[in-house]
């Protein structure tokens, strides 16, 4: 099994969703991927070196079919130096439909280059026609404190687990988040695929956290298997089943 098998990343829409390598986890299925897409349903910075091209327009499946350079990225509009707009999730279920590409893939929630979060009230912006969804925690989360400087909304982290604000991340606590219908399976469509990632897992020693993290999933959620990646060096570490 490779990484695109593990994730379901074959699917014609695959939502990417959680904190500590979503971006990254697009751009390499990206470039594993037959004419894939890039684009977004929120903010999403400038990533024109990850992809063939990336084309700035209100009219995505103009662009689309016009389309010569894979992995295309698409977005709305540049909104600073560092970042695009996203465009509304009706907009990319529009961008699935069309012809000629393959499968789309979507950063559907933000997380300020943290490794581990939890939803908001308006998160995760996820299309009804998402056909897999991939929750992304990193291992290295497990050991930190519960604070800002590690975790995107800690205070609804804490809401979802049993720590308390500066308490020491576990295991359990980052399965817990992925696993939960206020976590990492928010607004997940009823028909889609979840596949959480545990990514960073740089040596054997997090791979054994890695491996409690999946274990507390499966214990909490009906999921066919979790994936333990090294998602920079594209390395597929494990699968959880």
């Amino acid at each position: 099994m490779n990484l695109v098998e593990a994730l379901a990343a074959d699917a014609p829409l695959v939502c990417v969703v959680g904190a500590g390598g979503k971006k990254t986890t697009l751009y390499t299925l990206a470039n594993r991927l037959d004419r894939a897409v890039v684009t977004a349903t929120v903010r999403i910075p400038i990533f024109d070196d990850q992809v063939a091209a990336v084309e700035v327009t209100p009219d995505p499946v103009g662009a689309l079919r016009e389309a010569t350079d894979w992995p295309l990225g698409l977005v709305l509009e540049q909104e600073r130096d560092d970042r695009y707009l996203g465009y509304g999730r009706e907009t990319v279920t529009a961008i699935r439909a069309t012809d000629g590409h393959g499968p789309v893939l979507t950063k559907a929630d933000g997380a300020r280059t943290r490794l581990l979060k939890a939803p908001d009230e308006r998160e995760p912006q996820i299309p009804a026609t998402a056909d897999t969804v991939v929750p992304v925690a990193s291992a290295q989360a497990v050991g930190k404190p519960l604070a800002e400087e590690h975790v995107h909304r800690p205070e609804r982290v804490a809401a979802l687990t049993d720590l308390e604000l500066g308490d020491t991340i576990t295991p359990e606590a980052v399965g817990t988040v992925l696993a939960s219908r206020e976590g990492g399976r928010k607004r997940v469509p009823p028909s889609a695929t979840v596949v959480p990632l545990i990514n960073m897992v740089d040596d054997d020693e997090l791979a054994e956290t890695g491996r409690a993290i999946a274990d507390a999933i499966h214990a909490r959620a009906d999921v066919s298997r979790v994936v333990l990646a090294r998602m920079l060096d594209a390395e597929l570490v494990d699968v959880i089943e």
